[in-house]
């Protein structure tokens, strides 16, 4: 789709690299997992994890994560999937729910924001006191 409609699956400036609404999309084209969010979420990540590749990046330069849904309701199933790529590196996230997909097949898309290291250690920020 991303020539048919203008768009780049992911653009990199520099050390920032921006992945746009990802969905559960086979290489055939069609959706996968329809009706499982879980299997949904996994085929995002695993497209958005080939693209941070193809952009000389990994899944531990992700410092952004945004879930949509179309039923909130999901959110934890989607999570979980989520902490399978994500528990160690704990980048920020944001869910939330959207009315509806392009394809009404797709229940999640995510994007994620990266940053390649320049070397130091990331530093989680807690609330301030």
């Amino acid at each position: 789709m991303e020539k048919v409609v203008g768009f780049s699956r992911a653009v990199r400036v520099g050390p920032y690299i921006s992945v746009g609404g990802t969905a559960p999309v086979g290489p055939d084209g069609k959706t996968v997992g329809v009706g499982d969010p879980s299997a949904q979420a996994r085929r995002c990540l695993e497209i958005i994890e080939e693209a941070l590749r193809r952009a000389g990046a990994s899944l531990g330069d992700v410092v952004r994560t945004r879930v949509l849904l179309t039923r909130i309701e999901d959110w934890e199933a989607v999570i979980r999937v989520r902490a399978e790529y994500f528990a160690e590196v704990r980048p920020v996230d944001t869910i939330m729910q959207v009315t509806r997909f392009v394809n009404p097949e797709w229940l999640v898309e995510f994007e994620v924001d990266a940053v390649i290291s320049d070397g130091k250690a990331p530093q989680e920020i807690g609330p301030s006191t």
